[in-house]
């Protein structure tokens, strides 16, 4: 069993490795979430027609630059958000193994899931949905106000087009410099603007990402005999990220418009919301939709896959250079 630390170092590798591959569609998401922004439908002109054509007009104007803009941030943002899902201890017949969620999510998924399943079971290895929901939220929400002042950054540094501009247009340098900016015109206040749509967004991504992942897995173990390995986890990352992109986007769209505004265009989230509805329709909110599942569909199965890939190397890696530690507090976990 690998340690804490691999943990860590196994969910992270697996996790920047997936945001480097899907950050292009992340930039698309953002310029069409931002498009037409408080017009009527007929008075939009649509620069960005749809996921392809974004990443190719990006590319002609900005080039590979253009499409990456921000991943710094992102990278940043995804060690401290990242999953690193890994197995544990098998039962006493050694036929099957139980998973628990160990690593970022800022640590505080499986302590909150433990501590209220001991509570009121008695038994920390029971799996409760509600239970299990309930400390994805958490500890979603938790890790979006840690984290909110780079969200922001880069957002704002994703929406920034010198050629084809979408929303308000911020010219930072990089992800330093747009602090920095932030913090001397609108304060320290200023850095958090817009963290309540992004806890609200992120607790409703993490409240189902985990469960989904987790209870897509035993059913395909359960009905389908599939085990343990790269297909179960793919299909298993690939039901959890179709879910998670439903539940999340429109919170994401109201994020994404509360990060970039620079003033008091919008007061709070639900003032976003119904201004957003009222002017532009209710699809609106669903604005990027097809991008967000292009970003988020491989970024969940290449996260959640390498996850338990990047866990055995590590625990090999452990067992030669610690023999005996590393499944010792493999064990306390």
């Amino acid at each position: 069993m690998s340690t804490t630390v691999g943990a860590f170092i196994a969910g992270g590798i697996a996790a920047c490795g997936a945001v480097t591959v899907t950050h292009g569609f992340e930039t698309v998401k953002i310029r069409l979430q931002l498009q037409g922004e408080l017009q009527k439908k007929a008075d939009t002109q649509r620069l960005y027609k749809g996921v392809f054509h974004g990443v190719r007009v990006i590319l002609k104007n900005e080039g590979l630059k253009g499409l990456l803009r921000g991943l710094g941030c992102a990278v940043g943002l995804t060690c401290l958000d990242c999953l690193d899902a890994r197995p544990t201890s098998a039962d006493t017949n050694g036929m099957r193994n139980k998973m628990t969620l160990n690593g970022c999510r800022l640590g505080f998924y499986e302590p909150i899931r433990e501590g209220l399943t001991t509570a009121l079971y008695n038994d920390a290895s029971v799996q409760s949905l509600g239970i299990n929901i309930f400390s994805g939220a958490s500890s979603g929400i938790i890790g979006a106000a840690a984290g909110s002042p780079f969200f922001l950054v880069k957002t704002r540094l994703q929406s920034y087009s010198p050629f084809l501009p979408v929303g308000t247009q911020h010219p930072y340098r990089n992800a330093f410099d747009g602090l920095r900016q932030i913090q001397q015109t609108e304060g320290a206040v200023g850095l958090y603007r817009g963290v309540g749509a992004a806890m609200v967004r992120t607790g409703f991504g993490s409240s189902v990402q985990l469960p989904t992942y987790f209870f897509a897995k035993r059913r395909l173990i359960r009905h389908f005999g599939m085990e343990e390995g790269p297909t179960l986890h793919l299909m298993s990352s690939a039901t959890s990220g179709f879910v998670v992109c439903c539940v999340m986007h429109p919170p994401d769209t109201i994020m994404s418009r509360m990060y970039n505004q620079t003033g008091n265009l919008y007061s709070g989230v639900f003032d976003c919301l119904y201004k957003t509805i009222k002017t532009e329709g209710l699809l609106a909110i669903y604005k990027g939709y097809f991008a967000h599942l292009a970003r988020i569909l491989p970024h969940t199965i290449l996260t959640l896959t390498l996850a338990e890939q990047t866990n055995k190397l590590i625990r090999k890696v452990e067992e030669r250079v610690l023999p005996g530690s590393a499944e010792g507090e493999g064990e306390k976990i």
